[in-house]
C-alpha cells in the first residue's frame, strides 16, 4: 500500500451522502404501496422477534414479506427508479476530495446489495459495506446473511474491515446521528452529516 492509501475515508450512504433512506422507495418500487403498508403494518404487529431490535425485526419482515421469492433480474425497473436519488452535495463532494488525494473509500450503509452497487455509479468508491441478501439459484430468499449493517452491526464490520485492510495512518467517518455514532467511533476523524 502506498503512502497516500494509508488514510481511509468511510461513508454511510443514506441520510449522508444522499437525501433520506433508499430502502423504503425500492420496497415500494419492487411490490407496490398497497403491498408495502400492509406488510408494514404486519411488521409492527407480527415482526417483533425476541432478541433483535424493533427496526432490524421490521426489515427482516418486511423483506421475507415483500422481496423473498422474487427473482434478482426482475429488480431492473425498481433499481432504475431509485437511480436518480437525490445528493447531498457538501457530503459528496467530501468524498470526491478523498478520492483525489488517494484516499481509500468505503461505503458503509445498512442498505441492500441488491441495489446499492446502481446507486454508486458515479461514486468513486473502493470498497462497499452493505446488507447482503441471500440469493439462491437467482431467487431473493428474503434472509439478510451476515447480519443487517446498520448500528453496532455496521461498527463491527467497519472494524472487520479496518483490521484486515489497514493499518491505516489516518481515518475518516462521514455518517448521521445516531444511527452512525458506533461506527465514527471507530475513526480519528468523524463528521456528523
Amino acid at each position: 500500500m502506498d503512502t497516500v492509501s494509508k488514510t481511509v475515508a468511510i461513508f454511510d450512504f443514506d441520510n449522508t451522502l444522499v437525501k433520506g433512506d433508499s430502502l423504503w422507495p425500492f420496497l415500494v418500487a419492487v411490490a407496490g404501496w398497497r403491498r408495502c403498508v400492509f406488510a408494514l403494518l404486519g411488521a409492527v404487529v407480527f415482526g417483533f422477534a425476541s432478541g433483535k431490535d424493533k427496526r432490524t425485526s421490521i426489515k427482516e419482515y418486511l423483506l421475507s414479506h415483500l422481496i423473498a421469492g422474487r427473482r434478482v433480474d426482475d429488480l431492473s425497473r425498481a433499481i432504475e427508479k431509485l437511480k436518480a436519488w437525490p445528493k447531498k452535495r457538501e457530503a459528496f463532494n467530501e468524498l470526491v476530495k478523498h478520492h483525489e488525494s488517494g484516499h481509500r473509500i468505503v461505503i458503509a450503509s445498512g442498505s441492500l446489495n441488491l441495489y446499492m452497487p446502481s446507486l454508486l455509479e458515479g461514486f468513486p468508491y473502493d470498497d462497499l459495506l452493505c446488507t447482503q441478501m441471500e440469493v439462491i439459484d437467482g431467487v431473493i430468499t428474503g434472509k439478510m446473511i451476515s447480519g443487517n449493517c446498520v448500528r453496532l452491526r455496521k461498527a463491527e464490520l467497519v472494524d472487520e474491515y479496518l483490521k484486515l485492510n489497514g493499518p491505516f495512518d489516518d481515518s475518516w467517518g462521514y455518517g448521521n446521528a445516531p444511527h452512525d455514532l458506533p461506527m465514527l467511533d471507530l475513526v480519528k476523524h468523524r463528521v456528523v452529516v
